[in-house]
């Protein structure tokens, strides 16, 4: 038997990989522990910071344990992991086929268990993997291949035995999820939404992140007709102004992006900003901030332009790092104060909090809540103040 740690960096897709090794492992016998024998980083490559400290995880784990496993995106990405100690094994196989590998070498002591569960209140179901697009920034489409998806019978089926094995919240996860088909049995996202959404026990579902082009208004309309579905959207804008998102290769305007989602009206919406790209200079990051203003989006999550090998703007990088270092801070503080506007309508109202760790958890739309509860449990709370945390809510 063996001791065994897994840990990830970057996306909810790299949790749901790193979720599934650590099942498989499991199931084969092997015992997770912080004493372990065996590590395995899942890691990221959607900039240069995040391979580096994929690369750091990777370094630390072989000074501690005897065996390492690098897997996940950075792993595929040529040359990554070059010089690294003898005790480092890269598994640089698409995601379906990585748990198998790693406990295989591994090697199983006997499946001793039929079914295993974590204990968390949340669980990630991966529903489609790749993608078949190619914006000129995005290392993504050479290390996870081509968009494909999971029959939606095997999606129910997993959905449910996480419900049976306690988890209150699924979230749907996909590189590109609304490229979600299952034309043998006719269903696409929204009819996935419907059918997820009515499980039997499930308190709630929600999507990791939707490309704007995929927000369409019958998505828009399963989510609100289904009770369990959050109505929260993560939707990527990357840039505010027209001419850096034709650099970018992104297939949308500034005016498409606003208009599909105003379909969301009502929703929390959130997003991801990279900021520097080249050729952004004042006035098209002044745009940036009026278009995540005009979104009515709260949370943004910025991200500093890094050049990927193999992509169209491998060999630009124009923006200097101090400029892209006090846009990234100027939009943060932006962020911040949407958050804080949203959260302070909230007073006086009352929500329904997930608690997923000592003291906080995330209500009905993914708006950040404080409430005395213990771990697991859906709380009824009435929002009292607001922090630089979020809202402190009283339980019902």
């Amino acid at each position: 038997m063996a001791r065994f740690s897994v840990g990830f960096l970057g996306c909810k897709v790299s949790h749901t990989d790193a979720q599934e090794i650590r099942e498989r492992l499991t199931l084969d016998g092997h015992t997770e522990s912080p004493e372990a024998d065996v590590t395995v980083i899942n890691t990221c490559c959607v900039t240069h910071e995040a391979v580096r400290k994929s690369r750091q995880a990777a370094r630390r784990a072989a000074r501690r344990v005897g065996q390492v496993y690098v897997t996940g995106c950075a792993a595929r990405l040529p040359g990554a992991f070059a010089g690294l100690p003898e005790n480092v094994t890269i598994v640089a196989l698409p995601s379906e086929r990585t748990a198998a590998f790693v406990a295989g070498d591994v090697g199983a002591i006997g499946c001793v268990r039929a079914d295993v569960g974590f204990d968390r209140v949340r669980a990630f179901v991966r529903v489609q993997d790749g993608c078949s697009f190619s914006c000129n920034f995005c290392v993504i489409p050479q290390v996870r291949g081509a968009s494909r998806s999971r029959s939606a019978e095997a999606v129910l089926d997993e959905i449910r035995r996480r419900v049976d094995q306690g988890h209150r919240e699924v979230v749907l996860t996909g590189i590109n999820l609304g490229c979600y088909r299952d034309s043998g049995a006719g269903f696409d996202l929204a009819r996935l939404v419907r059918s997820a959404g009515s499980t039997p026990g499930l308190a709630r579902l929600r999507l990791s992140s939707l490309e704007v082009n995929h927000l369409s208004s019958g998505l828009v309309a399963a989510m609100r007709d289904t009770a369990t579905v959050s109505p929260h959207l993560h939707v990527p804008l990357q840039s505010g102004d027209d001419r850096v998102l034709r650099s970018m290769g992104r297939r949308y305007s500034v005016k498409t992006y606003l208009e599909r989602v105003a379909r969301a009206d009502g929703f929390n919406l959130t997003t991801d900003v990279i900021v520097g790209f080249p050729g952004e200079d004042e006035r098209a990051f002044e745009r940036t901030l009026a278009a995540v203003e005009a979104a009515g989006i709260t949370k943004v999550h910025a991200f500093p332009y890094s050049p990927r090998p193999g992509t169209v703007t491998a060999g630009e990088d124009t923006v200097p790092p101090h400029v892209k270092k006090e846009r990234s801070a100027r939009l943060r503080r932006f962020s911040d104060e949407a958050c804080h506007r949203r959260w302070l309508g909230k007073v006086g109202e009352a929500d329904v909090v997930l608690v997923d760790r000592p003291g906080k958890g995330y209500g009905d739309d993914y708006s950040p809540w404080l409430v005395d509860a213990p771990v697991g449990a859906l709380v009824r709370a009435r929002a009292s103040a607001v922090t630089e945390e979020g809202i402190r809510g009283i339980a019902a």
